[in-house]
């Protein structure tokens, strides 16, 4: 790798470790020739499926979207960033791990309900709203007493 200050092909990796689970690995490196220091992350670049809409439509996935999606649910909830990127990586693993090249829009979306219900109900209850496109009140109950009686037991 070429160094980012003086673009000498020369360096060293002084320090190696996992990060993000196990999902990437991240390099302390100095530059032989001038002697800076910087971070480097390694990650598998894995193929995701691309999705399915509810048209037909086909469209590659997209990380910032889904991302987005979870940020949004969880706006101003306490769940701090390392647990959504925890919960995007489970997402995204078991999306690869199906071994298809296309999957229904509506798998990813079950997926992510699936993370928000482990993560904060109130979430759960915000996402499902607008993904299940709720229209009254009665579904939004009924969502919280399937909630809340998954709980109990």
């Amino acid at each position: 790798m070429h160094c980012p200050f003086c673009s000498a092909e020369d360096t060293k990796v002084i320090d190696s470790r996992l990060v993000t689970d196990g999902e990437a690995v991240r390099r302390r490196r100095e530059c032989l020739t001038c002697g800076e220091r910087y971070t480097t992350f390694e990650t598998a670049e894995l193929v995701m499926p691309h999705l399915i809409k509810r048209d037909g439509r086909r469209e590659p996935f997209d990380e910032d979207k889904l991302r987005y999606g979870l940020s949004k649910a969880l706006e101003k909830r306490p769940v701090s960033v390392d647990e959504i990127e925890t919960s995007l990586n489970h997402i995204k693993h078991r999306m690869r791990s199906t071994g298809e090249r296309e999957l229904p829009s509506l798998q990813v979306g079950e997926e992510v309900m699936t993370e928000l219900r482990a993560l904060d109900p109130v979430a759960y209850v915000r996402f499902a709203s607008v993904y299940r496109d709720f229209q009254d009140l009665s579904e939004f109950a009924d969502e919280i007493q399937k909630l809340s009686l998954a709980k109990e037991s």
